[in-house]
C-alpha cells in the first residue's frame, strides 16, 4: 500500500513539472508576414515554404500579407511582435537595402531580427510592353536615350529589387527613366501588361506567364547565365551591359531574442522543404531555385555582406530615388 502510494506521488509530481514545461516549438499556428502585395514572387516563395513547414513541423504555418511602403509595415510589424517563433518575416533584396536609403525606416535589419534561413533565389527578367518599338536591349537603350526621362519603369517601392535594378541600369546604360512605385510586384506587372507603363525589371516568376502569351517582352536576364525557364533571352551582359548582374534572394526571419532552438528548428524545416522532390522542380520550371542556408549564422553572415556591399553601392553611385 505504502509502494502505491509513493508511486502516485512520484507519477502526480512528474506530470505537474510536464504541465509546467513549454511545449515542443511549434504548439500552435506560426503566422508568416509577406509585407509585399499578394501575387508576387516573394510571396509565391514563402507560400511554398510555409506550406512544406506545415507538413514537416505538423503545425500550420498561414500567410498573412501586409504590404505598403516598400515593406516596411509589414517588417516593422513583425520586428515589434512577440519574439516567440509564432511571427515570421519573409524577405527579399528589399529587406536589407532600404534602411540603407530611408532614414524613417524604423528597423536596422540585423539588430532587430534573428536570421533563420535562405529560401529562394530567383533571376531578374527586364521585361518591356510590346507597344514599344523594340526588341533588343541594344535597340531599347538607343530609345531610352532619345526619350530621356519619358519612359516609365515600376517599382515595388523604393529599395525594392526592381527599384534597384533600374537605377543600376540607367547608370550602366546611361539612360534616365520615370519610376513609378507600387505595393508589390502584382500590381506593378498588370499596370505594364495594361500599358501604363512600360517597363520593369522583374523576377521570372512573375512575368513568365505573361511573356509566353506574349503580352510582354523579355529583352534580358540580371544573372551571369541565362535562365532555365527563359533559355532564348539573353543576359544583360550578352546585351552589352558586361557589370551587370543582380538576382532576388528571399529568406525567413523571426523577431530578435527568439530563442536559438526556435530558430534551429525553422532553419532544419527549411532545409528539407528544399531538400528536393516535385514541389523543388516545379518551382525550377517558374524559374526559382528553393535553397536553404546551411546555418542560422551562414544566414545572419551573408545579410550582413548584404547591407555592407549595397551601402557601398549606393554610395558610389550616389542613388537617390524619387
Amino acid at each position: 500500500m505504502k509502494l502505491r502510494c509513493v508511486t502516485a506521488v512520484a507519477l502526480a509530481f512528474a506530470a505537474a513539472t510536464a504541465w509546467g514545461q513549454p511545449a515542443a516549438y511549434p504548439a500552435k499556428v506560426v503566422r508568416v508576414v509577406v509585407p509585399v502585395a499578394p501575387g508576387g514572387n516573394q510571396e509565391t516563395i514563402a507560400r511554398t515554404v510555409s506550406d512544406q513547414l506545415t507538413r514537416i513541423l505538423g503545425q500550420p504555418f498561414v500567410i498573412e500579407s501586409r504590404p505598403a511602403s516598400s515593406a516596411i509595415v509589414g517588417t516593422r510589424y513583425v520586428k515589434s511582435a512577440p519574439p516567440d517563433g509564432y511571427t515570421l518575416l519573409a524577405i527579399s533584396n528589399t529587406f536589407v537595402r532600404v534602411p540603407t536609403l530611408m532614414a524613417e525606416a524604423g528597423y536596422d535589419p540585423i539588430k532587430d531580427f534573428a536570421a533563420i534561413s535562405l529560401t529562394g533565389e530567383v533571376p531578374l527578367v527586364l521585361v518591356i510592353n510590346p507597344a514599344l518599338p523594340v526588341k533588343t536591349l541594344k535597340e531599347f537603350i538607343a530609345l531610352a536615350k532619345q526619350r530621356p526621362g519619358e519612359l516609365t519603369t515600376a517599382s515595388s517601392g523604393v529599395g525594392s529589387t526592381g527599384h534597384v535594378a533600374s537605377e543600376i541600369f540607367s547608370r550602366q546604360a546611361g539612360v534616365r527613366m520615370l519610376n513609378i512605385q507600387y505595393k508589390g510586384a502584382a500590381p506593378a506587372v498588370i499596370d505594364l501588361v495594361g500599358g501604363h507603363v512600360m517597363l520593369r525589371f522583374d523576377q521570372v516568376t512573375t512575368s513568365l506567364p505573361f511573356i509566353r502569351s506574349g503580352k510582354l517582352r523579355a529583352i534580358g536576364v540580371s544573372s551571369v547565365k541565362r535562365s532555365a525557364a527563359l533559355p532564348e533571352v539573353p543576359t544583360m551582359i550578352e546585351g552589352g551591359l558586361p557589370d551587370f548582374q543582380d538576382t532576388t534572394f528571399n529568406g525567413l526571419m523571426a523577431p530578435a531574442g527568439t530563442a536559438r532552438d526556435v530558430v534551429e528548428r525553422l532553419r532544419d524545416g527549411v532545409a528539407k522543404a528544399a531538400g528536393g522532390g516535385e514541389v523543388h522542380q516545379r518551382l525550377q520550371d517558374l524559374g526559382i531555385e528553393l535553397v536553404a542556408s546551411r546555418s542560422s549564422e551562414e544566414f545572419a553572415a551573408f545579410l550582413r555582406k548584404q547591407v555592407d556591399e549595397f551601402a557601398i553601392l549606393a554610395r558610389q553611385t550616389s542613388m537617390t530615388f524619387r
